[in-house]
């Protein structure tokens, strides 16, 4: 059995836990780290979606790793949370011999590239954790505490019992 699934639904969670603390930043004097937060899980989503459109087979419509515009806070946390959803679905349903499959693609600045679906989910597992901790140190600059992003807390979240020693 794979990983794969629960790395994603602890993706879903702690973008969700990310999402929720910036909703509480609302002092001016904190717009621009605000913006800089935005635009780094704006990256995280479109990169996301990129790869999503890669992992279909289906093109993408990006031309760079992050859009001109910057959405509202609300706006991508909507948008995130349902392609958070899509690769919970989409992992779990994935069969060993999908997971291995090579797949063709061009990056954005129109490099050919080749990775397994496995390496692919990896990717955005990774990608996403390395950028969520980017903006938990934003957070930290305006004295804000960052959510706990760990896989150990998002387990004992989920499932209480193995909090219990037997």
């Amino acid at each position: 059995m794979s990983i794969l699934p629960t790395l994603f639904a602890q993706k879903s969670w702690a973008n969700n836990e990310l999402f929720n603390q910036l909703a509480t930043v609302t002092a001016p004097e904190h717009a621009s780290q605000l913006h800089a937060a935005i635009r780094t899980l704006n990256h995280i989503y479109v990169v996301d979606r990129i790869f999503r459109a890669h992992l279909l087979g289906e093109p993408h419509g990006y031309t760079a790793t992050n859009t001109d515009a910057t959405p509202t806070l609300g706006e991508l946390h909507f948008a995130a949370a349902e392609t958070d959803a899509w690769y919970e679905q989409y992992s779990a349903a994935l069969t060993p011999s999908q997971l291995q499959e090579s797949i063709c693609f061009q990056f954005t600045d129109g490099d050919a590239g080749r990775m397994t679906r496995e390496e692919m989910l990896a990717h955005i597992i990774t990608h996403g954790a390395y950028h969520r901790g980017n903006v938990g140190q934003i957070l930290k600059s305006m004295s804000v505490a960052p959510p706990r992003d760990l896989l150990t807390k998002f387990l004992h979240v989920r499932e209480p019992g193995r909090r219990s020693v037997e």
